[in-house]
């Protein structure tokens, strides 16, 4: 069983929203710090934001204020609402998941499970 499936991703023109969702198949997920990360083509992987196992969310600059991420833990289930799209935000987005490593955006991309990834596409 995969532990981190996502979904949500399409194209949208600039100025537009999508929600990503992130079904996560870990026990005791709820104890877990979860993110989203994005690699672009040609680019490396970059940390867009992080919840933690209380709450507490951190994000990138260049998506503060556009992005929200929330996590529903009765339904094993991690969003992120992406609002106010650029064409630089496309990419392919990526959950992740860690029990025990530090909690932040810029930690999401080397946790321990990730999931397959699905691509968003902005265009002007």
């Amino acid at each position: 069983q995969v532990p981190l499936v996502e979904s949500g991703g399409g194209s949208v023109q600039s100025g537009g929203s999508l929600r990503l969702s992130c079904v996560v198949s870990l026990r005791s997920s709820s104890h877990y710090c979860m993110g989203w990360f994005r690699q672009a083509p040609g680019k490396e992987r970059e940390g867009v934001a992080a919840i933690g196992s209380d709450g507490r969310t951190s994000y990138a600059n260049s998506v503060k204020g556009r992005f929200t991420i929330s996590r529903d833990n009765a339904k094993n289930t991690l969003y992120i609402q992406m609002n106010s799209l650029k064409p630089e935000d496309t990419a392919m987005y990526y959950c992740s998941a860690d029990r025990y490593s530090s909690c932040g955006y810029s930690y999401i991309a080397v946790f321990q499970y990730q999931g397959q990834g699905t691509q968003v596409t902005v265009s002007s």
